[in-house]
């Protein structure tokens, strides 16, 4: 018997989906920053065994858009309300998901759900069991369990009902894939990554990051990035005095990319205005969101 399907992550901002994705996969494929919005695209990670392939599908945290490219995010949670064979709907202990037009969807799809309250280590044991009693009385049908994505609690409890509830299907990628994504993209996100670390207020949301060449030779690899910005005013904060603010981007994200290609890397960061991108059309098609 082989089980395979996709299991979709669904929560607000900043309730930790990507840091559950990535302790669930035992690998770091989506970015993760204390920023809220910190994913953009819909993101797969695949989990292989010789009797199991599990597709984790991480996705934007739900809001309200205020521009196109808030709009472009949440269709790829419109895509994953619509193809999942299990749901993880994730909280925490602070936050209630209280999306109600989510919820129902969620609730009349058919498909088993996973209600995972998460940061359970920072709540006392009466704070987590209470929130888990309330989401157990509201969605009866739905199966609630505290977990830590942090610390990794009950985290082997939800793959083994991850697995329980998933159809018999073969398997929807080959078996070798860890995700659907190409190099470049975790190349651009590592650098993104660090800019959500390195800069404040607004200045990280008006960023894109393009692989302009990845030039891979025996014992390095080249890679050229440009860092597009919205306004002419954050280049200079990007670039900082003396170029000190973004060298330091550079050197962070190189060690991140050494460590995920295991190469040495020579890295090159360039910063481009390209006015307004998060409005234009054309330009958010070129960068990825369809």
């Amino acid at each position: 018997m082989h089980k395979a399907g996709y299991v979709n992550i669904i929560g607000n901002p900043n309730v930790g989906k990507s840091t559950l994705m990535n302790a669930l996969l035992g690998e770091k494929l989506s970015i993760i920053t204390p920023k809220a919005q910190t994913t953009r695209h819909r993101i797969l990670g695949l989990l292989n065994d010789d009797n199991y392939q599990v597709v984790f599908s991480d996705t934007p945290g739900i809001l309200s858009p205020h521009y196109k490219l808030q709009e472009k995010m949440m269709q790829s949670v419109k895509t994953a309300l619509e193809d999942a064979d299990l749901f993880i709907v994730l909280t925490d202990i602070y936050e209630d998901f209280d999306n109600e037009q989510i919820l129902a969807r969620i609730k009349n799809a058919g498909v088993p759900v996973l209600l995972l309250v998460n940061k359970s280590d920072l709540g006392s044991e009466a704070e987590v069991t209470g929130k888990c009693e309330l989401w157990q009385s509201a969605y009866p049908d739905w199966y609630v369990m505290p977990v830590s994505a942090l610390t990794g609690h009950n985290l082997e409890r939800v793959f083994g009902q991850i697995l329980e509830m998933l159809p018999e299907s073969p398997p929807f990628y080959p078996k070798d894939d860890l995700t659907d994504k190409p190099v470049r993209f975790f190349i651009e996100e590592m650098v993104r990554e660090h800019i959500l670390l390195n800069y404040k207020q607004e200045v990280p949301y008006s960023v894109e990051v393009e692989t302009e060449s990845f030039k891979e030779e025996e014992n390095i690899i080249h890679i050229r990035c440009v860092i597009h910005v919205a306004r002419e005013s954050q280049k200079g904060i990007i670039i900082g005095h003396k170029g000190q603010a973004l060298k330091k981007v550079g050197t962070d994200a190189r060690k991140s990319m050494e460590s995920f290609l295991g190469k040495k890397v020579f890295l090159e960061l360039h910063v481009k205005v390209s006015k307004n991108w998060r409005e234009n059309e054309n330009q958010l098609r070129r960068f990825g969101y369809h």
